[in-house]
């Protein structure tokens, strides 16, 4: 029978407490009616998290970094894969707890607007056009196909306007202007929907114009439901409602928030204050019809999953066990991990050569595996660290010396670290950076008082300190091997060191990733999904949500590193930039076409990025936009013509009331290899081709 039947003919033999128990992240067993218990409750931010044994990817910004949304959908459905394999284990042990069911509360698609913000490192960057991009191929993974069956239940979140402070993050109250909501913060949550029909929406712990994101009629139903068209499940964040009768001051009480909650559009709670439903029914407080509504949204998605047919039928429970951090998921871990890594500064100390001799390892990253996992991780038998993935790859006639030469925030106690003995090597290689316990999430780490966040956004001054202590021993080649979530910007390391790499929280085969990049085994093709500013001067007041001033798109100052910056061991050029038409009506469509040349030594992926600046009258335009991306694979000496269609989408704008508004006139397009920024080509990345597209 059609999914929509077989709910209304559940739901009507429920009582009120029984429907009312669905909509609770543990749902209770109906025994007389066959319904199981079910538990929501589930991660997979870059693997399975909190149940054991999974394959662990690179941490989500190191995702975004890729560039690449074929390696995201290739990921994702292996994420999928283990899901449904793991599923099946705990159902046959007969084990009924959080974290063993199907339903995830990934990905998150929040706008990285702040550099400081500590969960930064679980998002996509900066960007929202590079943000919908993978958020699109992360949720068509997870869910899959199968046109009457999820694969898993994928959650867009967290809606919307929520990035930090951690502290602050149930009573902040930000109040965005049209043109900002519109334009920065809603775009890709409108891709997951009409592109993706992501099943579940995660609202936000903070409030938005005033009011309670999971009591937010104006933003659940005016936008999400009337305006997107999504018709799936709306949840809260975990323990939000109870925010709205404590801190937030919203509600008196349990029945009353219940009701506040279900009237505005919420459907599910991550936490207990629904179980005051039956309660706020009787104080004719909400509907039952309300309830119900929101029951049948519940049950529709336990249906799509297959929880109510026999395991037979569904042709995702054949996966078996041993696809769980498999040979095949940990190559994909390792093949991702590389080309997320962005090279950031190169004087020809990369890559290494095969006959290299004496090789130094220091830094506090070297052999800590905390830097691998990032944060919502899974766990794995099979983690490379940094040191190993070194030690894997050297020839066996060079000689290795490690010491962790000083701590990852605190002064070193060892002398011997800080040992006169660098100078006598070919190459010192530096692991240094932050770690997921130095930033990260509220109550996460350890950063008071920014409770996650990172209020400075330095390197560790005694990791500086280290760096600065070995050049002056005369270590060179010095190439440093930087970990973390979120800019570090010390102008001085990337002086004092001939090459750094960027690796972000590389996932369980972070340290053959590595040494495959620094080897030159993988040619460097990660990009910088997030500005690199040159000082917190630069950044607005951090609780100010605003985007003047913010981000590549807005900002008027030089970065340190810009947007969709990162160097390679080749060399790419483009040329020949022409469009099949210059003027076009609004309306029509024109394409863009350029050539790509590989002019280096090296096989490489270049990252193409199209950019577009709007005309000049466009009200408060953003310097310019990412409107389009290719992952390009050429041979040394290739050239390839390519192309990109420049439809309305790709050249519409946003007017100060929130409205999408084609505006005529000249519109400014532009290729490259990263962001048009004057800084990209002084730091060494390619030219860009420019060109003008008329709009009449």
């Amino acid at each position: 029978m059609p999914v929509e039947e077989r709910v209304r003919n559940l739901l009507s033999q429920m009582s009120l407490e029984e429907k009312a128990s669905l909509l609770l992240t543990t749902a209770p067993a109906i025994p007389r009616l066959g319904v199981p218990a079910y538990f929501w409750s589930h991660e997979a931010l870059h693997g399975i998290a909190r149940s054991g044994k999974a394959t662990v990817f690179p941490q989500a910004i190191g995702l975004a970094a890729t560039f690449d949304t074929t390696l995201i959908y290739e990921m994702t459905s292996a994420i999928s894969d283990e899901a449904r394999a793991k599923y099946i284990v705990y159902r046959n042990a007969g084990v009924q707890s959080e974290f063993t069911g199907l339903t995830f509360f990934s990905p998150n698609i929040n706008i990285y607007r702040d550099p400081r913000w500590g969960r930064g490192m679980e998002t996509y960057g900066e960007d929202p056009y590079l943000t919908a991009r993978i958020g699109v191929a992360f949720v068509k993974g997870m869910q899959g196909n199968n046109p009457r069956y999820l694969k898993t239940a994928a959650c867009a979140k967290h809606f919307v306007v929520h990035s930090g402070p951690e502290k602050d993050r149930q009573t902040v109250n930000p109040t965005p202007s049209k043109k900002d909501f519109y334009e920065t913060y809603l775009p890709h949550f409108k891709a997951l929907v009409q592109e993706a029909n992501v099943a579940t929406f995660m609202a936000a712990y903070n409030k938005l114009y005033n009011v309670p994101l999971c009591a937010n009629a104006p933003i659940l139903k005016g936008v999400l439901r009337n305006e997107l068209g999504f018709k799936g499940l709306i949840i809260s964040d975990g323990g939000a409602l109870k925010h709205l009768h404590n801190s937030q001051n919203f509600s008196p009480n349990a029945t009353v928030t219940s009701a506040l909650a279900l009237n505005a559009g919420l459907n599910f709670e991550i936490g207990d204050q629904l179980k005051a439903l039956p309660a706020a029914v009787k104080a004719g407080l909400v509907s039952e019809a309300t309830i119900d509504s929101s029951a049948a949204i519940v049950l529709s998605i336990r249906f799509k999953l297959g929880l109510f047919d026999p395991i037979e039928s569904n042709p995702y429970n054949t996966l078996a066990a041993d696809i769980i951090n498999c040979q095949k998921h940990r190559q994909l871990a390792r093949k991702i991990a590389a080309a997320s890594i962005v090279l950031l500064k190169n004087n020809g100390a990369l890559p290494l050569k095969r006959d290299i001799r004496k090789i130094y390892v220091v830094g506090p990253n070297a052999t800590n595996g905390d830097v691998l996992f990032g944060n919502y991780n899974g766990f794995t038998a099979n983690m490379s660290l940094p040191l190993e993935g070194l030690v894997n790859k050297i020839s066996p006639a060079t000689i290795l010396e490690y010491r962790p030469g000083c701590r990852l925030d605190q002064n070193s106690l060892t002398a011997s670290d800080w040992t006169d003995v660098s100078h006598s090597f070919d190459a010192i290689i530096a692991y240094m950076g932050l770690s997921p316990v130095i930033e990260g999430e509220e109550g996460e780490a350890i950063s008071s008082p920014g409770e996650g966040d990172r209020l400075k956004l330095d390197l560790p001054a005694n990791q500086v300190a280290y760096l600065k202590q070995q050049r002056n021993y005369g270590a060179k080649p010095i190439i440093l091997v930087l970990f973390g979530g979120s800019p570090i910007i010390n102008k001085e390391i990337y002086d004092l060191a001939d090459a750094v790499l960027y690796a972000w929280y590389p996932g369980e085969e972070g340290g053959n990733a590595i040494a495959d990049v620094l080897y030159g085994d993988v040619v460097p093709s990660g990009r910088l999904p997030i500005t690199f500013p040159a000082s917190e001067s630069q950044l607005p007041t951090f609780s100010d949500y605003a985007m003047k001033n913010r981000t590549y798109r807005y900002s008027t100052s030089e970065p340190l590193f810009p947007f969709g910056f990162g160097l390679s061991y080749t060399h790419f050029a483009y040329s020949g930039i022409a469009l099949t038409s210059k003027a076009i009506k609004a309306g029509q469509q024109s394409e863009l076409t350029f050539t790509l040349t590989n002019a280096g030594t090296y096989d490489a992926n270049e990252v193409v990025q199209l950019y577009i600046t709007l005309p000049q009258y466009a009200p408060e335009r953003p310097s310019y936009s990412l409107k389009g991306i290719q992952k390009v694979f050429l041979k040394a000496g290739e050239s390839k013509k390519l192309s990109f269609k420049i439809s309305p989408k790709v050249y519409e704008g946003v007017n100060l009331m929130g409205k999408t508004e084609l505006f005529k006139g000249k519109y400014l397009l532009q290729v490259a290899g990263a962001s048009p920024h004057v800084k990209s080509v002084t730091l060494g990345a390619p030219s860009p081709q420019q060109i003008i597209l008329t709009v009449k």
